[in-house]
């Protein structure tokens, strides 16, 4: 049985990185380090594969595939790639598979299979339907020391609450974090 584990980019006060017009949209880069492109690249660890959201893929297939020859690149230019997306047809950056119109059913198959762990990066809504369908489990923040106020959170007001557990923490010279947590289900009251 394979492990759904969820990474995301995270500032302080919970706002993901994106691709969108908020004005902070490179606030990642100052803390990049080639520490912190080794400590993601062992916590992803030797062999796995993707699971996204459409805009996440296009996002993605923009930049890997032309990235150059380095571990991350190979490795995320190798991994099977299974997209949420209402256009299967238009996926050309492989290997690659969508995951048709039951999201949810299709990733338990996927999670129930033999193979790698399955590795979600961004794709918030993707990372939604995960922990409430109780898919997810472990969830890997990459936190940044900044304090962005405003932009696109994780997860929507409507969120339903989730109980995590810790199981590390590393860090670089950056101040950057990596957290990672047990998914444990719902939170109860």
């Amino acid at each position: 049985m394979r492990k759904i584990r969820i990474f995301e980019h995270i500032s302080l006060d919970g706002v993901i990185e994106h691709d969108g017009d908020y004005t902070y949209g490179a606030w990642t880069t100052p803390y990049r380090s080639p520490a912190g492109a080794a400590m993601l690249f062992e916590a992803y660890g030797p062999n796995f594969d993707l699971l996204l959201g459409r805009r996440t893929y296009d996002i993605f297939s923009s930049y890997w595939p032309t990235a150059g020859d380095f571990p991350m690149a190979n490795a995320i230019n190798a991994a099977k790639k299974y997209i949420a997306t209402h256009r299967p047809e238009s996926l050309e950056w492989g290997p690659v598979q969508g995951l048709g119109g039951d999201i949810a059913d299709t990733i338990r198959d996927l999670k129930a299979a033999d193979g790698p762990d399955l590795i979600v990066v961004g794709s918030s809504t993707l990372t939604s339907i995960l922990l409430d369908q109780g898919l997810a489990d472990e969830v890997v923040l990459i936190t940044y020391p900044v304090l962005l106020g405003k932009g696109k959170r994780l997860f929507t007001e409507d969120f339903d609450a989730r109980k995590l557990e810790f199981v590390s923490s590393v860090s670089t010279a950056t101040g950057l974090l990596l957290n990672t947590y047990k998914h444990l289900g719902a939170l109860k009251g």
